[in-house]
């Protein structure tokens, strides 16, 4: 079994060597290269050409021209340069592509045992997977420098569609869920590459499908998988996570406790479960992270604790509208902490956190905390909650 620490250190980066003669390339060199790669612990790695991404450029424009995508950028920024890995690098030959497994064992020995209202992390984001995946990336890219060839290390980079690179390189097949399927293990990695000015060979690309399944279809909380492959970005709970703004109302209660990611679609996903490739994380994995927290903590506390995460302009407002929409979910209103968190958010000057608090008090009930709101000017975000008050949460 593989241990991730979460605290990588980078691997120091070296200058290319000019060398007299031929530069190495060919099946001899991408075997050592690739044996490189396996014993410093990624879990799969292919090689893919490094021409143009025809199919990939077309789904991201098709997504962008259905209005799919509700603000996300990206790849969807720039999809020419997304899907063209020869312009990234001068001289790419090749493109190295590996995949790191994030599959951490859940010994449900965890944080949500001993905090009040724990607010769930995808398993993607319970460690810094990305930097350890980048440093061991890096591993290989300072091997080729050394022998003399252009290399570059992208992982979660707006420059290059990861999922298409994977498939290219023979490490699987896009699922239902729109994710890789890595052959043989299931969808629980995270993918980065190489591109190199090294002559390497090609893999070939996975026949692997999901046959007739379509597990994970029916068990999006939102509905966001529309057709296979096909994820719909005004529905999807982890865009709408990320995304700034007013959270859509209609998936509040949906949102249930998820404070970052959602994995639904994958952990119903028979290879998933049933093929993933363990890790042990070591250093202490953020598997929960408690709401009330996220609202009492300082700015400088909650971007340091939640530093790996994506949160837009670093802005930890972000986290703390949707931890409000956590705790009209599972708050509890004889809470008194609960009671004095909505009540500061109540009186906010931020209209976001004003108009997410009112939504939260009127669904456990406490809706004597903003009476004094509806008779006075409210900027239009909170008019709109005030005019729109969810019922009772169910439970209460």
């Amino acid at each position: 079994m593989v241990a991730i620490t979460t605290q990588p250190s980078s691997p120091p980066k070296v200058r290319r060597r000019r060398l007299n003669g031929p530069l190495r390339g060919g099946a001899q060199y991408w075997q050592e290269l690739q044996h490189l790669a396996l014993s410093n612990g990624l879990h799969a790695v292919g090689v893919a050409p490094v021409t143009d991404m025809l199919h990939a450029r077309e789904q991201l424009q098709d997504r962008i021209d259905q209005e799919l995508i509700n603000g996300m950028q990206f790849t969807f920024r720039d999809p020419l340069r997304s899907t063209t890995p020869s312009k990234i690098v001068a001289g790419a030959q090749s493109m190295i592509v590996a995949a790191l497994s994030y599959a951490a064992i859940d010994d449900e020995d965890h944080e949500a045992n001993v905090v009040d209202y724990p607010s769930r992390v995808a398993r993607y984001a319970w460690a810094d997977y990305q930097q350890v995946l980048k440093d061991k990336l890096t591993v290989v890219s300072n091997q080729l420098r050394h022998d003399g060839h252009t290399s570059v290390v992208f992982a979660d980079d707006n420059a290059l569609v990861d999922r298409e690179a994977a498939k290219r390189a023979g490490l699987g097949w896009y699922g239902k869920n729109a994710n890789i399927l890595v052959d043989g293990s299931g969808s629980f990695f995270v993918l980065g590459s190489v591109i190199t000015s090294a002559v390497l060979p090609f893999a070939t690309e996975s026949k692997g499908t999901c046959g007739t399944c379509i597990r994970c279809i029916p068990a999006c909380p939102t509905g966001a998988i529309t057709a296979a492959g096909v994820i719909d970005g005004n529905k999807c709970l982890s865009w709408l996570l990320q995304k700034p703004g007013v959270f859509e109302r209609q998936y509040r209660v949906a949102l249930n406790d998820r404070i970052y990611g959602c994995d639904d679609c994958q952990t119903v996903c028979p290879p998933t479960q049933r093929k993933s490739v363990p890790v042990q994380i070591t250093g202490g994995a953020m598997k929960f992270i408690d709401a009330l927290w996220l609202l009492e903590a300082t700015d400088d506390e909650l971007m340091k604790r939640c530093e790996p995460w994506y949160v837009h302009k670093r802005n930890p407002l972000w986290l703390r509208r949707n931890a409000l929409v956590i705790l009209g979910n599972i708050g509890d209103p004889k809470d008194e902490r609960v009671v004095g968190v909505l009540r500061v958010n109540i009186s906010s000057q931020e209209p976001v956190l004003r108009a997410h608090a009112v939504w939260a008090a009127a669904r456990l009930g406490l809706a004597s905390l903003f009476v004094h709101l509806e008779n006075s000017p409210q900027d239009s975000i909170v008019r709109d909650e005030l005019e729109n008050l969810p019922t009772l949460r169910g439970n209460l």
